[in-house]
């Protein structure tokens, strides 16, 4: 098992070229089974980990998160970047104790985002977002300056009526204030993708793909887009064969959803396999 100092190094190495996909698991095993497929790092789903514990996005207590972040960071050989939503705090000095405490779990980066939660005023005015994501880079760089910090601007997430616009106002001034990496999640045209690229450059960009797109990862890279994640989809995926299973049972008295799936005993194999590595 690497050093988290190790996945650190790695984490950033992967942001200087090229592009690479950053899947979400929200759970071990999950984790666990992704760096079986050859993913190179893998990211926190803050909506995926809520919904599987029952509770709705944004619902999910700090000591609660802070602990899954960790078993995420202990499961697997690869950096893991934590979804920290808003840093859990309104104010700089919150964010900043908020932070502390997720690199103190092993992560390899982690991102802070500019919405408040609340639907009268869904985004943090400028002023403020940058004197949070300050506060969240002087925690970072206190406690050593290796964990990858991602602003994230949510102007798509909340329909901002100049959603692509605002967002690049946002993202270079999120850089310009410590931001190792830059994300606006909901773009999903190539020009607002492409604009995106070119505002922040040379500052990497994260691209979300949480729906079905036309888009392949080849397309994605020509863009200049270095790291795409894909949120909770897997976990909503997952989700779906569920409901849809579930609901065979109860409705139809069917068990048809029950084709093609894993066997416990190949589970046990797999991670049996995973213990001895």
């Amino acid at each position: 098992m690497p050093t988290t100092a190790e996945k650190r190094r790695t984490f950033r190495k992967l942001h200087e070229a090229g592009c690479f996909v950053i899947p979400n698991p929200w759970s071990a095993g999950t984790a666990k089974y992704l760096q079986r497929l050859g993913f190179k790092a893998l990211a926190s789903t803050s909506a995926g980990f809520a919904h599987f514990d029952g509770m709705a996005d944004g619902a999910v207590p700090r000591d609660l998160m802070l602990t899954h972040v960790a078993e995420l960071a202990a499961a697997t050989d690869l950096p893991v970047n934590a979804d920290f939503e808003a840093g859990y705090a309104h104010d700089p000095a919150g964010v900043a104790e908020s932070v502390r405490l997720c690199v103190e779990t092993g992560v390899a980066g982690l991102s802070i985002e500019d919405s408040t939660g609340d639907p009268q005023k869904p985004l943090y005015d400028l002023d403020d977002a940058l004197a949070r994501l300050r506060a969240a880079r002087a925690a970072i760089d206190k406690s050593g300056g290796d964990v990858l910090l991602t602003g994230r601007a949510e102007c798509f997430l909340v329909r901002h009526p100049d959603a692509l616009n605002e967002s690049i106002r946002r993202l270079v001034a999120y850089s310009a204030a410590g931001a190792d990496c830059l994300y606006a999640p909901g773009m999903r045209k190539r020009e607002e993708i492409a604009a995106v690229v070119q505002a922040v450059a040379p500052k990497p960009v994260n691209l979300l793909i949480g729906f079905a797109s036309e888009l392949t990862v080849k397309d994605i890279s020509e863009l200049g887009v270095r790291r795409i994640s894909v949120g909770s989809a897997l976990a909503r995926t997952a989700w779906g064969a569920f409901a849809k299973t579930a609901a065979e049972i109860a409705e139809m008295g069917r068990f048809d959803g029950f084709a093609g799936i894993p066997t416990t005993a190949d589970l046990n194999k797999l991670f049996g396999e995973d213990r001895e590595h």
